[in-house]
């Protein structure tokens, strides 16, 4: 399992170690003791599935009272996924870092509690598999709007398919100070 950097500090993808022959394969996708040497000390407590259609865009999403990280992957089809670093005081603030994810490549990204996290599929569909560190908490669920011209993702969907509250999330800057996270220096 080979950790790699990304443009944001603490955000990193994953690459197993995958073991083939004629059978087909094997990988850990997940080991807590590996992870712990990667840097990724995190207990994961629910894990979550998706499966959506072509142009699908789910995100950016976060929980502010009780925040998660979040290993993901995918094990059918393919997307790109995104961290956006929203914690107030972050010297990345307002960054983001992406990442394509597939069944063919099998890696991961691992997401710390106090970025946003979304998601564009670009397959025909895909299953997203998703670790968090803390459980979902409907009433806690926060958001920034996937677009925002500040951030600048270059989304590789045209007119992606959007949930009602995915569209009506505020860029950063318009957002409440008070209901983004606060960066701690480590």
């Amino acid at each position: 399992m080979q950790r790699i950097e990304t443009a944001l500090p603490g955000v990193y993808v994953i690459e197993p170690k995958v073991f083939g022959d004629a059978r087909g394969y094997f990988y850990e996708s997940y080991h807590r003791a590996k992870f712990a040497e990667l840097g990724i000390p995190d207990e994961f407590v629910q894990d979550n599935c998706s499966r959506s259609a072509r142009g699908v865009l789910r995100g950016l999403h976060y929980q502010l009272r009780f925040p998660q990280a979040k290993l993901c992957r995918v094990v059918e089809g393919e997307v790109f996924d995104v961290a956006v670093d929203i914690r107030k005081g972050s010297p990345t603030f307002g960054q983001w870092a992406g990442v394509v994810l597939s069944a063919e490549n099998r890696h991961q990204i691992y997401v710390p509690a106090g970025f946003a996290h979304g998601f564009a599929v670009l397959s025909e569909s895909a299953e997203f598999l998703y670790k968090c560190s803390d459980f979902y908490h409907p009433e806690d669920e926060q958001g920034v709007l996937w677009n925002d011209p500040d951030i600048g993702i270059p989304w590789p969907v045209e007119a992606p398919v959007l949930s009602g509250k995915d569209q009506k999330y505020l860029p950063l800057n318009q957002t409440d100070p008070e209901r983004l996270p606060v960066y701690h220096q480590k």
